[in-house]
Parts: structure tokens; C-alpha cells; sequence
């Protein structure tokens, strides 16, 4: 039989091996560094995306704060405005009330009588006058009771004048009267 040597064409396998392996491995670190390199460049790209996301909702919410602001001082002016217009709409609904009250105040009075002083307080108006007697004053608060205005007239003080301070027989009086508000249907 023949002598055959393998063993330099082993080694030399062996070595083509090796090799073969070395520039695999060199391959593969390579990839992996690629895909590394890659993978970072995503998470950058990523999170500076991100970070423009961000600074655009932080804007966005600025904006949406000083809107909010806005709407609550445009809220306050509105509900500043309501209540001005309450209050003129009470005055104009109340200039005709005024109006009749004195007007009634006139068609109450007797001959013979006339006031000196009148004051109103809320719902109650005190009169002061001068009547030319106590029939007067009564026919007055009989008046001012019939009124669809008034209710409750209540004498408060009645004096004699002196031939000094006005007509002889005379007399000062004081009343109140409260304000009631007629019926809607009637008309006078």
C-alpha cells in the first residue's frame, strides 16, 4: 500500500478554516456594528421627533392657555354686561311704576290738602302735608286705601298750626303708605 501523507493537507484545510471563520466573525462583528450604527441613528431620529412633538404640544397648550384666559375675562365682561342690563331693564320697567305712583299721588288728594314732603323707602312712602282739617286727612287715607296702588295707610302724627306758621285750622300731618302693584288686567 501506498504511503500517503494527509497531514499537510489538513493543516492546510485547517488553515482555510480558521480563515474562513476569522472573516465570518469579521462579517458578523461587522453587521452587528451596522445594525448597531442603524438602530442608533433610529433612536436619534426618533426622539428628536419626539422632541419636535413636544415642543409643538407645549405650544399648542400656551396658545390654549391664553385662549382659556381670554374666555374667562370675555365670561366676567358678559356676566358684568348681564347684570348691567338687569339693572337698566329694572330702571325701564320701573319708569312707568314711578310715574303712576306720582300720578296716583295726585288723583288721592283731596281739596284742601297738599304735601310737603315725600319720601320713598323701598316698598313704603312717607308723606308729610298740610291739611285744612282732620276731615281732609281722613278722606285722604280713605283715598290712598281705595287706591289699587297703596294698602295700608298708617297716621303717624297729626299737630295744629299756629296763625303764624300757615292758615288758622290747620293741620300737619305725617303717614305712611305702602306700595302694592295693581292686577295685570286693569287698566285705570
Amino acid at each position: 500500500m501506498a504511503n500517503i501523507n494527509l497531514l499537510p493537507w489538513r493543516e492546510k484545510l485547517r488553515e482555510e478554516r480558521k480563515q474562513l471563520f476569522f472573516i465570518q466573525l469579521g462579517i458578523a462583528a461587522f453587521l452587528a456594528l451596522l445594525v448597531l450604527v442603524v438602530l442608533h441613528f433610529m433612536v436619534e431620529s426618533s426622539i428628536d421627533n419626539q422632541g419636535e412633538v413636544n415642543a409643538t404640544l407645549r405650544k399648542e397648550i400656551a396658545t390654549l392657555d391664553q385662549r382659556l384666559t381670554e374666555i374667562r375675562q370675555l365670561q366676567d365682561q358678559k356676566k358684568a354686561l348681564t347684570a348691567r342690563m338687569a339693572v337698566i331693564q329694572d330702571l325701564q320697567g320701573n319708569r312707568p311704576v314711578i310715574v303712576r305712583l306720582f300720578d296716583e299721588l295726585v288723583r288721592t288728594l283731596p281739596d284742601g290738602v297738599y304735601y310737603t314732603s315725600i319720601i320713598r323707602a323701598n316698598d313704603m312712602i312717607s308723606l308729610e302735608g298740610v291739611a285744612e282739617s282732620n276731615t281732609r286727612i281722613s278722606a285722604l287715607m280713605r283715598d290712598l286705601d281705595a287706591s289699587e296702588w297703596f294698602a295700608e295707610p298708617d297716621l303717624k302724627q297729626v299737630t295744629a298750626v299756629n296763625e303764624t306758621g300757615g292758615q288758622q285750622g290747620s293741620n300737619k300731618f305725617q303717614l305712611t303708605i305702602k306700595i302694592t302693584t295693581p292686577n295685570q288686567g286693569s287698566n285705570r
